[in-house]
């Protein structure tokens, strides 16, 4: 037709789909249409047998001064208080006039980006870690630039690469995630004393935080630890207490004080022209937060003992789960037989177990697969068992 407009000139290049689906999710939906398909990638805690408080949860959010609209930039000051208190118990403590309210925590990334940088700067980014980001930061115009965690038996930052690209100006923050996923390593209080050397805001994404699979004194227990240079925590109800439904998230601003006034204050002007949380969730927060407590024990307790289950069924196979300190997933090397995209078609193909390859999460080198520690105990343990098999050819 005269006059007509190619669709693809109308939509931006930040939001380009790919027309093609990848070889993995086409072999998915044949294993599907086979039978019954083992997904060791479930992590959706509220279809994966948590237990919930269902009747403390409901109450919380029966309250009728949720009917009242109160536009907050920053959120209800008593959303901001339970957060606040949840923080002291979980990370480090954070005065609640410090803590931002989003809708999620890709919001706050969203939010973090616009505040601290324009469109083409470039944010540092740990690799590996989870895919999610590269939309967030296509969605900002922000570019991303990997530094790398290196793996010698534990999972660390590779500081000295770290410095090098944070060399030259170009860089406007560095995003840790901690613990990472799908890695599973805590930010070592002397990681992070080396990133504020770097004079860089440091944006520390804590959503798995309150999952440790075991102690250790040398971790920060939060970005929030550091009294200088500009840090913000992130993290909200997904994984705080299971509830990625309730849609609220938070911003905790830490360092120098005189940094986190002028951060809240850009802060305060974005947030303010979208109001985006909520008032049901807020209203609701402190007792959200309390009637999940059984739910984080149970997650906790799923995550260490189905890490336990996967180590055994893997024990003495030439598959061997690498070291995870915390959260609830688990990185699984397989041997250097056949090619990291091979080994995920064909687990699917022989042996109808589906998993996540290495390089979905950028790895360096290969193979890997990525398991759901928040698989149910059983499916967990049928996937181990097939994926000994596997190994063993």
């Amino acid at each position: 037709m005269k006059g007509a407009v190619e669709p693809r000139s109308l939509f931006s290049r930040r939001t380009a789909l790919s027309e093609v689906e990848n070889a993995l999710t086409v072999e998915l939906a044949r294993a599907r249409a086979r039978g019954p398909v083992i997904d060791l990638t479930a992590s959706n805690p509220t279809r994966a047998g948590i237990p919930y408080d269902e009747a403390a949860i409901a109450a919380a959010l029966g309250s009728a001064r949720s009917l009242t609209y109160e536009p907050r930039a920053f959120g209800l000051d008593e959303a901001r208080a339970a957060v606040a208190e949840h923080l002291a118990a979980e990370a480090a403590p954070a005065p609640p006039e410090r803590v931002v309210l989003t809708a999620s925590t890709s919001e706050a990334y969203a939010v973090l980006f616009k505040v601290l940088c324009d469109p083409g700067d470039a944010v540092l980014v740990p690799a590996p870690s989870y895919p999610l980001l590269e939309h967030l930061a296509a969605f900002e115009g922000v570019r991303l630039v990997p530094y790398p965690l290196a793996y010698d038996g534990r999972w660390h930052v590779d500081v000295p690469v770290l410095r090098a690209r944070a060399a030259g100006g170009a860089a406007r923050a560095i995003v840790v995630v901690s613990p990472n996923n799908p890695t599973g390593n805590y930010l070592a209080r002397a990681e992070l004393e080396a990133m504020l050397d770097l004079g860089l805001p440091v944006i520390s994404d804590e959503v798995f935080g309150p999952y440790p699979l075991r102690d250790d004194p040398a971790r920060a227990p939060s970005a929030l630890v550091a009294d200088r240079g500009l840090v913000f925590a992130l993290s909200g109800l997904s994984k705080a207490c299971g509830l990625p439904q309730m849609k609220l998230g938070w911003i905790a601003v830490g360092g120098e004080a005189a940094l986190a006034e002028a951060a809240l204050a850009r802060l305060e002007l974005v947030c303010d022209a979208m109001l985006s949380v909520g008032a049901p969730v807020m209203v609701a927060a402190r007792d959200l937060f309390a009637a999940a407590a059984p739910s984080r024990g149970a997650i906790r307790a799923r995550a260490r003992e189905n890490l336990g289950r996967l180590r055994a069924a893997l024990a003495g196979s030439a598959a061997s789960v690498l070291d995870a300190e915390g959260g609830w997933y688990a990185v699984v090397r397989l041997p250097a037989t056949r090619p990291e995209e091979a080994w995920a078609l064909g687990l699917l193909r022989e042996h109808a177990v589906y998993t996540h390859p290495g390089h979905f999460f950028d790895f360096a080198d290969e193979p890997y697969v990525v398991v759901s520690l928040l698989t149910e105990p059983e499916v967990l343990a049928a996937g181990a068992a097939a994926l000994a098999r596997a190994a063993a050819g």
